[in-house]
């Protein structure tokens, strides 16, 4: 196991202020109460590990410059919670003022991009359900002779009775209900609804409303779906957003997340999720 892997295990070494904390305390701490590891931080802030580990140690030399730092400071302390413009004004303080601006390009190298929502493979599901039909045809084909060839006796024996009658058809289960089927049936027009189903393992999630309190802070185990609603907003976090699948208002989220990702999320009463693409 790598050093930083469990937040408890990066609680700093250095004394801290009285009467304010250090930026790399602030950071840090906040990091700790979001129940985030150095390795989740540098995964969600494309900011590398021993970076994020010697900002925390408010050492800002390996930051490349007071332009990257400020980047740097702003972005982890978006993924961790806090609001990054006092630490900014802390860090100008402690420098003596703000430097002269060089160009920010690669600052945004730092931000997190979120890849745009993959375009269903229309060809496959085309392919898949064209195999699917021949499969069901042949195997009805094969059913029904088989049935004709099972008493061949009895069909060439003459007779004057009544035919049986046809067996009733049996009626099929009933299938499992989809979690869509929930989600839209639970969502009320003038409230933000958010349904989470985890079908591919368990996820820590913590989910809070538009005043702050928290609804729900804990793990949702395989096959377990939980839902919220609030009267204006849901912030989600999600620690294992591969796992997950979503629904916010009554249509599903499609987006690309990976299994062990940390999804930092947040939607409101108008917020309808994304329509499905048409082919």
């Amino acid at each position: 196991m790598s050093i930083g892997n469990s937040p408890e295990d990066d609680r700093p070494s250095f004394p801290e202020d009285e009467d304010r904390p250090s930026i790399g305390r602030a950071l840090q701490l906040a990091r700790i109460d979001a129940r985030l590891t150095v390795d989740e931080v540098s995964a969600a802030t494309r900011v590398r590990v021993p970076i994020v580990h010697a900002i925390e140690q408010d050492d800002f030399s390996r930051c490349g410059g007071d332009v990257y730092a400020r980047g740097h400071i702003r972005t982890i302390a978006r993924a961790v919670g806090v609001d990054p413009a006092p630490l900014l004004a802390q860090f100008t303080e402690e420098r003596g003022g703000r430097p002269t601006p060089t160009p920010a390009a690669p600052l945004f190298e730092a931000e997190r991009i979120r890849p745009e929502p993959r375009r269903p493979n229309w060809t496959a599901a085309m392919v898949a359900a064209i195999v699917a039909v021949i499969g069901f045809v042949g195997f009805t084909m094969f059913s029904d002779s088989d049935k004709g060839t099972k008493n061949p006796v009895a069909e060439a024996a003459p007779t004057t009775s009544k035919p049986a009658d046809k067996p009733a058809p049996t009626k099929p289960a009933d299938p499992k209900p989809d979690p869509a089927d929930s989600a839209i049936a639970g969502a009320p027009k003038d409230k933000v609804t958010v349904l989470i189903s985890a079908e591919e393992g368990k996820s820590w999630i913590s989910v809070k409303g538009h005043d702050g309190a928290t609804m729900f802070d804990g793990l949702v185990a395989d096959g377990q779906t939980k839902t919220f609603t609030d009267d204006e907003r849901i912030d989600l976090v999600l620690g294992n957003a591969g796992a997950i699948k979503l629904f916010v208002n009554g249509k599903e989220v499609k987006d690309d997340f990976q299994e062990g990702q940390v999804e930092r999320l947040s939607y409101t009463k108008d917020d309808k999720g994304p329509d499905p693409e048409v082919g």
